[in-house]
């Protein structure tokens, strides 16, 4: 009786102060992990897990392998955040919290198979204790587990969050807000600040584009962290400018970039909390100078002011450093002048002229605007294919135009290179479903594209990070009706896939007929290789859904956003 009635306290405990009918959506895939927000996260024996996809319980990831089974079936009921269950299933009721990145306590039916030997397990009186084995102490097992769902509750409770009517609305964002904080390490070796990664399993690790998209989401939720996000990237820059397009604690290094985002990032942080980001802004500008100069020093291979990705040899991935990494723009494996890098570059200049400003460096002010000026005309002069209404990759050794119809060519939008004539030219390309307008947009190549389009990855499907890129350069135009359509049409994607999933995905079908979990990923689906299966609560689309949501909610007027530049 007793037991009992503690089970129903620790289950209120964790569900209060929050609304009704949120966390409560099971599926295979749901990431499970001790965030850096509550403590150490080292990166060698932290636990990683993700809820299993036949019957009821948890597969352990990191760091090895073990099966958690508590029922067959499916749950009767369920609360699960990325670091608290509490599970009602046909064998009874298994509630879980982490203890901290090494310890993970269970009680209730669970029977563990095939552990690996980097795990240790130990079981008593209805109890079980999944450790790392190289931190593992026994004595957790009996620790009280009410205190630490109470504990890993906290950030996730006491955030401001947008108002959202019930529902798949705001039941979207408490999921959100868990995988914001389950995707969140603390500093570890090497990397110095609060950091976060696309999703602790399989990327970990820090990114540069991920971690400038991540901090501008959680700019509306925690300034300080969206700070240490962008910093965390700054960590390791090269002595001559390079930031990597990854870092991770066990030395891995790389000559590739990726997509410059991290001063449109800063830019955005500091306008949401200006009065605590001073002396960050001016500690990290000198940074950012210097990895945007690196760019255009190092990837601009024929010396005409555009800039090209590194193309590598792997034709499943020819492009990483772009993000884009196996579009059908670089099946060509030639070096183009790009439309993604040079446009976010652009923007990158302008972020940089207004930054220098608030700095009081007008000369440094007026050197990037007028690289933002030469680099707009530049994508004007030679990227834009006036047949077809779009901006184009172009070869950079011939001046050949690649025409296709694809997102990539919208992005310009964000960086003020159109007229109006061609942004009005563009925003048509969203209402025509023999271009851009599918039901879900926007395609990263239209299926116009026969040879070319499909359901893999960054050759169709739908990305939310490049939607909301292309939706505030919609903004920048005025052009609010298709602006809105994206936004409401990314954020109902979100919504409708967790609610059916319970995850947060990766990218999208854009003809919204096939589920996140069974698209393609580099050219097969296989549940069994990482490397070919839609990852599960990805960062940036639970970053951005959270942004678009705060920016609606500052309106008062459903999906409209705020328009801030």
């Amino acid at each position: 009786m007793a037991k009992r009635q503690a089970n129903r306290a620790g289950g209120r405990a964790a569900r209060g102060g929050l609304p009704a009918g949120v966390l409560d959506v099971w599926g295979g895939g749901q990431l499970l992990a001790f965030s850096g927000l509550d403590g150490p996260t080292p990166y060698r024996h932290s636990l990683v897990a993700r809820t299993a996809f036949r019957d009821v319980g948890l597969l352990v990831k990191i760091p090895d392998e073990a099966e958690l089974h508590f029922a067959p079936g499916r749950p009767r009921k369920v609360f699960l955040t990325g670091d608290v269950f509490d599970i009602v299933h046909a064998a009874g009721r298994t509630r879980g919290a982490f203890l901290d990145a090494a310890h993970l306590l269970i009680e209730g039916p669970c029977r563990v198979r095939a552990a690996g030997a980097g795990l240790t397990c130990v079981t008593r009186d209805g109890r079980t204790l999944i450790a790392a084995a190289a931190l593992c102490d026994p004595a957790l097992i009996a620790a009280d587990l009410d205190e630490a769902v109470e504990r890993r509750m906290h950030w996730i409770k006491s955030v401001p969050k947008p108002r959202l009517p019930a529902g798949l609305p705001r039941k979207t964002l408490w999921k959100c807000l868990s995988v914001i904080k389950t995707n969140t390490y603390a500093p570890d070796g090497a990397i110095r600040h609060r950091y976060t990664t696309p999703d602790r399993w399989p990327h970990r690790g820090v990114w540069l584009w991920d971690s400038a998209f991540n901090a501008i989401g959680i700019r509306h939720l925690d300034a300080a962290l969206a700070r240490d996000a962008v910093e965390a990237v700054l960590d390791n820059q090269w002595p001559d400018g390079l930031v990597q397009i990854s870092v991770f604690q066990d030395g891995r290094r790389s000559e590739m970039t990726q997509p410059p985002t991290l001063a449109m990032a800063a830019g955005l942080i500091h306008d949401a909390d200006p009065a605590g980001g001073g002396p960050w802004l001016r500690r990290i500008y000198p940074k950012l100078a210097a990895y945007l100069d690196w760019d255009m020093a190092h990837r601009d291979v024929d010396g005409a002011g555009l800039l090209e990705w590194a193309i590598e040899p792997n034709r499943r991935c020819r492009c990483g450093e772009s993000g884009w990494d196996n579009s059908p723009r670089f099946d060509c494996a030639l070096p183009l002048d790009a439309v993604d890098f040079n446009s976010l570059l652009a923007v990158e200049c302008e972020q940089m002229a207004r930054l220098a400003d608030l700095l009081d460096r007008r000369a440094e002010r007026r050197t990037w605007a007028a690289r933002h000026r030469r680099l707009c005309r530049l994508i004007n002069r030679r990227l834009w294919n006036e047949d077809l209404g779009i901006y184009v990759d172009c070869e950079a050794n011939t001046g050949r135009q690649r025409p296709m119809l694809s997102a990539a060519g919208l992005l310009p939008l964000a960086c003020g290179a159109p007229t109006a004539r061609q942004a009005r030219r563009l925003a048509r390309h969203l209402r025509d479903p023999a271009s851009l307008g599918t039901p879900l947009p926007v395609p990263t190549v239209s299926p116009s594209h026969a040879d070319m389009y499909s359901k893999d990855m960054w050759r169709g499907p739908v990305w939310v990070n490049v939607n909301w890129l292309i939706a505030r350069g919609l903004d920048r135009y005025r052009l609010r009706d298709e602006a809105v359509l994206i936004r409401r049409k990314t954020l109902a994607a979100v919504e409708k896939y967790y609610g059916r999933h319970g995850a947060i995905f990766e990218f999208f079908d854009d003809e919204d007929r096939i589920a996140p979990p069974d698209l393609l990923r580099k050219t097969l689906n296989d549940p069994s290789q990482w490397i070919h299966q839609v990852i599960h609560d990805y960062m940036w689309t639970a970053t951005l859904y959270v942004d678009m949501r705060a920016a609606a909610a500052k309106t008062g007027r459903g999906s409209e956003p705020t328009g801030d530049r």
